[in-house]
């Protein structure tokens, strides 16, 4: 797959929440907007006795499997206010976080979750697409850094005679739409699929405005269809 099949089947994965007889409207705005940014289909439905007051996140398919349920009696409640989220049951269910309209400063927030982590961990691959030459630049001090660790660098963007040399850090320069277009981070977790994670989003509309789609995620299984494909693609040993 390529990396824009990639996101495409990330974002096929939508699942639906379903607000059972919601004590209030007000709910069910907490809910749309905590859940505004993923895959998560918010409607709101009557049942039996059983389900009421409750949000139920199922898959938004024919066959529409209950993953998680969590009580809404308990929102807003004190009690809640704890470093666990109250939608922590339905949040364990949602492993790729996708985003529509990301500007550069969210872009950077976001990557710094998956270099921060590759940093943390010490060891293994980190492969980084900066679109352009300059974005390697800006960037060279963090990865100058990060080059210090046991880490297997690869940063990647369309060819430039500007592009800096880093130590410790393989530059694949390539004519691809793919490059111009994409921006990524992909950790492979160095052997553990528990510390696997990525970000992988592609530029769209005006290029004046900067504005990123894609998503974030900690599924081993996606990180390694990226890993796969940069390796397939541009013949980088992952």
């Amino acid at each position: 797959m390529s990396l824009r099949e990639i996101i495409e089947t990330v974002e096929s994965r939508e699942k639906r929440l379903t607000v059972f007889d919601p004590p209030s409207r007000e709910i069910v705005r907490q809910l749309r907007e905590y859940f505004e940014s993923q895959t998560v289909r918010i409607e709101v439905g009557t049942t039996d006795s059983s389900l009421s007051g409750y949000a139920v996140l199922s898959d938004n398919d024919a066959d529409g499997e209950v993953l998680a349920a969590v009580d809404l009696g308990h929102l807003g409640d004190p009690a809640d206010e704890r470093d666990t989220s109250p939608f922590a049951p339905i949040i364990e269910h949602l492993d790729d976080t996708t985003f529509t309209s990301y500007d550069l400063r969210q872009m950077m927030a976001a990557s710094r979750e998956v270099e921060d982590r590759a940093w943390r961990k010490g060891e293994g691959t980190l492969h980084t697409g900066f679109q352009r030459a300059g974005a390697i630049r800006q960037q060279s001090d963090v990865y100058a850094d990060l080059s210090g660790k046991n880490l297997d660098i690869h940063a990647y963007s369309a060819p430039s005679p500007e592009v800096p040399e880093i130590d410790g850090v393989t530059v694949h320069q390539e004519d691809t739409r793919e490059l111009a277009e994409s921006w990524f981070v992909v950790f492979d977790g160095a052997g553990d699929p528990l510390d696997a994670c990525a970000l992988l989003a592609e530029e769209r509309g005006d290029t004046d405005e900067r504005l990123f789609y894609g998503f974030w995620t900690y599924d081993p299984e996606i990180v390694d269809d990226i890993l796969t494909h940069l390796d397939r693609r541009y013949a980088v040993t992952v």
